[in-house]
C-alpha cells in the first residue's frame, strides 16, 4: 500500500515535471517566431538585393547599347538598336527571376514557418 507521503512526493515530481515541460514548450515557440522573424527577414533582403542588382544590370546594359548605337554607322546602328532590345529583354528576364526568385523564398518561409507552428503546437499538446 502506498503511503500518503509516496503520493505527495509522486505528485510534487509530476508538477515539477509539468512546470518543466510548460518552460520547454513556451522556450520552443519563443525560438519558433524568432526564426519565423529572421526568415521572413532574409526573404526580404534577398530579393530586395535580387530586384537593385538587376535594375542596376539593366540600366547599365541600356547605356551600354545607347552608347554603341550612336557611335556606329548605319549597320552598326542596326546591330546597337539589336543590343538595346536584347537588353530590355535580358532586364525583363532578370526582373522575372527577381520575382521569382522572391516568391519562393518568401514560400519557402512560409512552409517553415508553418512547419514551426505546427512542431509548437505539438509541443503544447505534449505538455497537455
Amino acid at each position: 500500500m502506498l503511503s500518503i507521503q509516496t503520493i505527495r512526493g509522486i505528485q510534487m515530481k509530476l508538477r515539477w515535471v509539468s512546470l518543466l515541460l510548460a518552460v520547454f514548450a513556451f522556450g520552443a515557440m519563443a525560438l519558433a517566431q524568432d526564426v519565423k522573424a529572421d526568415v521572413d527577414k532574409t526573404a526580404k533582403d534577398t530579393a530586395e538585393a535580387t530586384k537593385k542588382a538587376a535594375k542596376k544590370t539593366a540600366d547599365v546594359t541600356k547605356k551600354a547599347a545607347t552608347k554603341t548605337a550612336d557611335a556606329t554607322e548605319d549597320t552598326a546602328k542596326k546591330a546597337g538598336h539589336a543590343t538595346k532590345e536584347a537588353a530590355v529583354k535580358t532586364e525583363d528576364a532578370t526582373e522575372s527571376a527577381a520575382k521569382k526568385t522572391g516568391h519562393a523564398v518568401k514560400k519557402g518561409t512560409k512552409k517553415t514557418v508553418d512547419k514551426t507552428k505546427e512542431g509548437a503546437e505539438k509541443t503544447k499538446d505534449a505538455v497537455k
